[in-house]
């Protein structure tokens, strides 16, 4: 739980003054950030097991052919108004 205290150090560290209702203020405003925070702890905790650093192996996926995706792409090259080997030609848009 914050306190004045706590909002007078971050003023300071921050180089601002601040009104006692800014304090106020600024106390009820990080207090809920900090419950919402908590809240959000709370599910993450009960939805999914912890994970530890190194627990990621292998993110990467095997290097082999997509014939499907070059089928459909094929397709849609065949479609296309204006074309040259696959590559779609559109109008030109930028100056040298």
């Amino acid at each position: 739980m914050m306190e004045i205290k706590d909002i007078e150090k971050l003023a300071k560290l921050a180089r601002i003054e601040l009104s006692e209702a800014e304090k106020q203020a600024y106390l009820k405003d990080m207090s809920a950030i900090l419950n919402y925070v908590d809240q959000i702890k709370e599910i993450v905790g009960t939805t999914s097991e912890e994970k530890k650093a190194g627990d990621l192996r292998n993110v990467t996926r095997l290097d082999e052919s997509q014939d499907q995706d070059q089928d459909k792409a094929r397709a849609i090259i065949a479609e296309f108004p204006r074309q040259e080997r696959n590559y779609l030609k559109v109008k030109k848009i930028l100056e040298n």
